[in-house]
């Protein structure tokens, strides 16, 4: 049942299905399907079963629902539901309880959303192919062999598998976007502060945004307008008008929309197969007579995968100190001499490899003596990444690239070298970097398994995302 969202509304008023039935179906396929998938870490059964009834009471009194109400969904699991355990897929959060809603999860509450479960992640959203949680790995739906993508991989395979409408994942560089394009889904990176952070629990806090995952481009769009906005617990949050860009109006019909393609996302390495598919669907792009392609040049942009990985673990680093097995965590029982000791057996033994390795990372590039030559070279670099984006936005009203430089790859195959699995972050990371919005969309498929094509746009640009990926969908 490839339902979307305005569908299974349809549905729900028109009568022909309850909230009630609709929720019990996505509960079955998920009891059915994902002992392979795993990925659901948490089935919430009796809260969606309690959000589906009400909407049923709202119909049955014939009284309107909202496009959004009854309609299941999925989360993350590093976004907070009150009273409903939240691992962050750490072994060091195994049994911690939320005790208040994330703002987005309010919201969507408020929308009569029903919430199914939380999904399976890399520990603390640090990976790309959820191969790093610490409660097992999750299975691209689409080939059972390959990962799903990360860190969002369950959320990703959640929405690919049909046990869900829509998702909510995170990402700090690209782990919404390179699990949507894995999955063959559609997966929206807003601009930073466009949505909440606040009841996410942090990665990296100056990248980190929330953002959903879905069947189809108006699916995105009509969870991130339900989820947009400013907070008073979010400090970096904005204010977020509704802009409704149609691509019927516009610079569309008024002139040239212009679409820049950046020869940096063509890189050495690329899988030949991938490019050419992403090179077809741009070559149909411009056989509209209404759009203008031209290749640009972001000349920043080579440094961004190194910049991100000393920003994003140093500010791992800060984070992660909280899980100490005193303020937060769980607590080694270990007979320890010292403070010291009690911390180093709490964290090596419920911390896993990859946070380890970007904790220390972090620490050491903001060490005294590297601080100025790792941490604040890779800031003013990352400042002339944005100033690249802020020139190339005086040209084009869009960006399109490449998702990701390969399909999704199989099990195993890069778990052993993290230089390798950082690679599949290289045509997403600079977006959170300028904290441009960026959405994939599926453009084709090699090796019977899905390419993303990864749409960037402006500064609180979405509107005008949405309506490219909508032609992007046509074309494919």
């Amino acid at each position: 049942m490839a339902l979307t969202i305005k569908k299974a509304h349809y549905l729900l008023v028109s009568k022909k299905v309850s909230s009630t039935e609709l929720t019990r179906h996505f509960l079955n396929v998920i009891k059915k399907k994902d002992s392979d998938i795993h990925a659901f870490l948490e089935i919430t059964e009796e809260l969606a079963m309690e959000q589906a009834k009400k909407t049923d009471d709202k119909i049955a009194k014939k009284e309107d629902i909202g496009l959004l109400e009854g309609i299941p969904c999925a989360v993350k699991d590093n976004i907070l539901i009150k009273n409903i355990k939240c691992t962050a897929g750490s072994m060091i959060l195994k049994n911690y309880v939320a005790s208040y809603d994330a703002t987005v999860v309010k919201k969507i509450k408020e929308k009569g959303v029903v919430v199914l479960g939380k999904t399976n992640l890399d520990e603390f959203a640090m990976g790309s192919s959820t191969e790093n949680s610490a409660f097992g790995l999750t299975k691209n739906p689409c080939d059972l062999t390959r990962v799903p993508g990360g860190s969002s991989g369950g959320s990703a395979a959640a929405v690919a598998a049909d046990e869900c409408i829509f998702s909510l994942g995170s990402d700090t560089g690209g782990s919404v976007r390179q699990p949507a394009a894995f999955c063959g889904v559609v997966g929206l990176k807003p601009t930073y502060g466009s949505v909440s952070r606040y009841g996410l629990i942090a990665t990296a806090s100056s990248l980190d945004v929330i953002g959903p995952i879905a069947k189809t481009v108006e699916d995105a769009e009509i969870v991130f307008n339900a989820i947009k906005g400013k907070d008073k617990f979010d400090a970096t949050s904005l204010e977020y008008k509704i802009q409704n860009f149609q691509p019927e109006s516009g610079s569309l019909s008024a002139g040239k929309f212009k679409i820049g393609v950046p020869k940096e996302y063509f890189i050495e390495g690329m899988d030949k197969s991938v490019e050419e598919c992403v090179r077809k669907a741009i070559d149909k792009l411009g056989k509209n007579k209404n759009i203008e392609i031209k290749e640009v040049s972001l000349p920043h942009i080579q440094y961004a995968l190194a910049v991100y990985y000393i920003l994003m673990p140093a500010e791992v680093s800060a984070n992660l100190a909280r899980y100490d097995g005193i303020r937060y965590g769980k607590s080694a029982s270990a007979e320890n001499k010292s403070l010291l000791d009690f911390y180093l057996n709490t964290r090596g033994k419920y911390l896993g490899l990859e946070a380890r390795r970007r904790i220390m990372l972090g620490s050491y590039v903001l060490s005294e003596g590297h601080f100025d030559d790792y941490y604040q070279k890779a800031r003013n670099v990352s400042f002339l990444i944005k100033e690249d984006f802020q020139n190339v936005f005086k040209e084009v009203d869009f960006l399109i690239a490449p998702t990701t430089p390969n399909v999704a790859f199989k099990i195993g195959e890069k778990a052993k070298d993290p230089m390798r699995m950082y690679l599949s972050d290289i045509f997403t990371v600079a977006s959170n970097l300028a904290g441009v919005p960026a959405m994939s969309v599926p453009c084709g498929i090699v090796d019977k398994m899905s390419v993303g094509l990864q749409v960037i746009g402006s500064w609180s640009g979405e509107d005008k995302i949405f309506a490219l990926g909508k032609i992007i969908e046509l074309l494919a």
